[in-house]
C-alpha cells in the first residue's frame, strides 16, 4: 500500500532543497516535456513572459498559459527535465544582464559569455520585453548614420533611429552590407556622437559568425561592438528570444542616451524558431504555416527603434532587420510583414550581383521613407535626383538592347548612366567617409569621368581617391566633410582638384 505521508515528505524535502520562496514564488509540475516545450500545472501565480526554473538546473520562459496548465519554453536542450520534476517562479520578466563592459563581449542571449572571457558582473538586468517609446517621447528622424556605402548614403539613406531592412535572396551580400555599416562607425568625424553597435546573429554556422567576428576585429571596431548570438546548433527558443535581447542591450544604451546601430542576422530564422515553437504548442497554423500572431513577433521588436527626444535622453537605436527571400519573392509573407513595419527597405538582386554589381542594391525598388531629412546638407547637394537617374536608366538600358537607332540625348543619359552604376561600385568590407563618398559622386556628376572608358572607371576613383590625401588638398577635403551644403565655389575647388588628377591619369592600365 502506498504511503501517502511519505510521499509528502519526500515532496516537501525536494521543495526546500529547491530553495523555494513561498512569499514571491509558487511552484509547479512538470507534465510533459514535448521538443523543449514544457507543460506544468499548479504555477496559479506566474505570469506571461517569466523566468522560471526547474530544479535540475534546467531554465525556461512561460510562454502560454490556459485554465489549467503553463506552457513553459525551455533555455537550454532540458533534456534532464521529466514528468513530475518540481518548476517553481522567480518573480521576474526574463532579462539580460548589461553592463559598460558588454562592449567588446559575444554572448548569448540570456547573457551568458561565449568569448572563454568571465561573464557580466554589476549588471543592471534589462528586460527581453519592454513596451517601446511612446509618441511623445519620440522626435523625428533627421540625424544621418553613415553606412559608408555609396549607393545608401547618397540615395536610400539612413537616420539614427530609423528601421531599415536589407532584403534579398541568399549569398547576395545582405550581411556584408550591415557589416560594412557597421565598420563605418569609426569613421564618424570629430566632435559628431560615436554609435555603438550591436549584431545579432540567428540561426548561422558557427563558422560564419567567427568570421564576422574576426572582420570586426580586423577592423578595429569590436571594442565597440556586442555581438549576442544565437547560432543554429542552439534550442529554436534562443533564436527566437535573441533579436529581443540585442534590443534590450540597446536600451541599457539608449537609456544613457547613446545612439545604437543593431543588426537582426536575420529575421527569418528567427520566424521559422517561433514557427517551430508554436506548432509544437498545437497552435493553430496559418499562411505558410507561421501562427496568426506572426507579425506582431516582428513588429514589438522594429517598434522599440526609436529617436528619443533631448528631455528623454535624446538617444537612438537604429534597427537593420535582414530579411532573406526566394528566388527574390518580396510578396511572400514575412517580406511583407516586414515591409510594413519597417521605414524602408534596402532589395538585393541576385540578377545584379551575378553581372558584377556590387553591392547589388536595386534603386528602383529600394526606398528609404526618411529620405533626404537623413543626408547631409553636401551629400544633399551633389546626390540630387541621381537615384531618378539611375532607374531610368537600367529601365532605358533594358529598351535600347531591343533596337540601335538611337537618338544623342538617349546614348548620352546611356553613357552617364553606365558610369553612375560603376562609381556606386564598393569592394566588401571598405566603407568610405562621406567626403570621399562625395569626391566620387561629384566626379560622375559633372562630366569628370564623360571620356574615360567604363572599365576605368574604378581604378581613376581608387587613384583619385589617393591623390586626395595630398596635404595640398586638405583644406578640399575638410570642406566636403563638414556636412555644410556645397556652394558652387566649393564645386569648382573640387572640379579643379579632379581636373589636376586626371592631367596626370592614364587611361591604359599601368
Amino acid at each position: 500500500m502506498i504511503d501517502t505521508n511519505d510521499i509528502i515528505k519526500q515532496l516537501e524535502n525536494r521543495v526546500k532543497g529547491f530553495h523555494y520562496d513561498g512569499k514571491t514564488e509558487n511552484i509547479g509540475y512538470v507534465e510533459k516535456n514535448h521538443d523543449g516545450v514544457i507543460s506544468a500545472s499548479g504555477l496559479s501565480k506566474a505570469v506571461m513572459g517569466e523566468h522560471v526554473k526547474f530544479e535540475k538546473g534546467s531554465e525556461g520562459v512561460v510562454f502560454d498559459m490556459d485554465e489549467t496548465s503553463v506552457s513553459i519554453i525551455l533555455l537550454d536542450e532540458g533534456a534532464n527535465v521529466k514528468e513530475g520534476d518540481i518548476v517553481k517562479t522567480t518573480g521576474e520578466l526574463l532579462g539580460i544582464s548589461v553592463a559598460e563592459e558588454i562592449l567588446g563581449r559575444v554572448v548569448s542571449p540570456l547573457g551568458l559569455p561565449l568569448d572563454g572571457k568571465a561573464g557580466i558582473k554589476n549588471g543592471k538586468l534589462m528586460p527581453l520585453e519592454k513596451i517601446a517609446a511612446g509618441v511623445v517621447a519620440r522626435e523625428p528622424v533627421g540625424t544621418p548614420l553613415k553606412t559608408g556605402i555609396k549607393s545608401i548614403d547618397a540615395m536610400i539613406p539612413i537616420g539614427r533611429g530609423q528601421r531599415e531592412m536589407i532584403i534579398g535572396d541568399r549569398g547576395i551580400g545582405k550581411t556584408a552590407v550591415a557589416i560594412d555599416a557597421i565598420i563605418n562607425q569609426k569613421n564618424i568625424q570629430a566632435g559628431q556622437k560615436k554609435v555603438i553597435s550591436i549584431y545579432v546573429a540567428i540561426g548561422q554556422k558557427q563558422s560564419t559568425i567567427a568570421q564576422i567576428i574576426g572582420r570586426l576585429k580586423d577592423e578595429g571596431v569590436m571594442e565597440n561592438t556586442v555581438v549576442v548570438v544565437a547560432d543554429a546548433a542552439d534550442p529554436a527558443s534562443l533564436q527566437y528570444l535573441a533579436p529581443y535581447a540585442g534590443t534590450a542591450i540597446a536600451e541599457y544604451f539608449l537609456e544613457k542616451g547613446e545612439d545604437v546601430l543593431i543588426v537582426y542576422d536575420d529575421l527569418t530564422k528567427q520566424a521559422w524558431a517561433y514557427r517551430q515553437i508554436c506548432l509544437v504548442l498545437g497552435r493553430p497554423a496559418g499562411r505558410e504555416a507561421y501562427p496568426g500572431d506572426v507579425f506582431y513577433l516582428h513588429s514589438r521588436l522594429l517598434e522599440r527603434a526609436v529617436r528619443l527626444n533631448k528631455e528623454n535622453g535624446g538617444g537612438s537605436i537604429t534597427a537593420l532587420p535582414i530579411i532573406e527571400t526566394q528566388a527574390g519573392d518580396i510578396s511572400a509573407y514575412i517580406p511583407t510583414n516586414v515591409i510594413s513595419i519597417t521605414d524602408g527597405q534596402i532589395f538585393l538582386e541576385g540578377d545584379l550581383f551575378n553581372s558584377g554589381i556590387r553591392p547589388a542594391i536595386n534603386v528602383g525598388i529600394s526606398v528609404s521613407r526618411v529620405g533626404t531629412a537623413a543626408q547631409t546638407g553636401a551629400m544633399k547637394s551633389v546626390a540630387g535626383k541621381m537615384k531618378l537617374e539611375l532607374a531610368q536608366y537600367r529601365e532605358l538600358a533594358a529598351f535600347a538592347q531591343f533596337g540601335s537607332d538611337l537618338d544623342a540625348s538617349t546614348m548620352k543619359q546611356l553613357e552617364r548612366g553606365k558610369r553612375i552604376t560603376e562609381i556606386f561600385k564598393q569592394l566588401q568590407y571598405h566603407p568610405l567617409p562621406e567626403n570621399y563618398q562625395l569626391l566620387s559622386i561629384i566626379a560622375v556628376t559633372r562630366g569628370h569621368v564623360d571620356s574615360l572608358p567604363v572599365g576605368s572607371i574604378s581604378r581613376f576613383e581608387r587613384e583619385l581617391h589617393e591623390f586626395a590625401t595630398a596635404k595640398k588638398h586638405t583644406k578640399t577635403m575638410d570642406r566636403l566633410s563638414n556636412g555644410e551644403k556645397l556652394k558652387e565655389d566649393d564645386l569648382k575647388d573640387v572640379d579643379k582638384l579632379i581636373e589636376e588628377f586626371k592631367k596626370n591619369f592614364s587611361e591604359e592600365k599601368k
